[in-house]
């Protein structure tokens, strides 16, 4: 593994991070799988065999079945970065998701989270 040192984190300590900020925001674990769904292509069991397998954010996403085409078209700002500007791919794609998770604590209607 290169780089950054979330590339090897598990994404199953990561998941639940994203699902108490969007419940503190009352939404709900369903609507933050649907946009990892929306994200990577991966269907909830899939979703969830990651999760119980303790795969590493790297292999996450390299193993996503068909990442969203529409995901060029998030942009915005997470952590004081541009999710357009990140030149890594595989960190590209975290702040993709990280920014979809900001967008549906926010309060963002679903059908705009996922650039329907």
């Amino acid at each position: 593994m290169s780089g950054h040192r979330i590339f090897s984190m598990k994404f199953s300590k990561v998941y639940p991070l994203y699902v108490q900020k969007a419940e503190r925001k009352q939404r709900t674990k369903g609507e933050v799988d649907r946009v990892i769904c929306w994200l990577t292509g991966y269907d909830l069991a899939e979703l969830e065999r990651h999760i119980e397998l303790e795969t590493d954010i790297e292999s996450f996403f390299e193993q996503a079945p068909a990442f969203n085409p529409k995901s060029a078209l998030i942009t915005g700002v997470v952590c004081g970065v541009r999710v357009e500007a990140v030149e890594d791919p595989l960190m590209q794609k975290i702040r993709y998701l990280d920014k979809l998770v900001d967008e549906l604590a926010k309060g963002k209607a679903m059908e705009s989270i996922l650039r329907e």
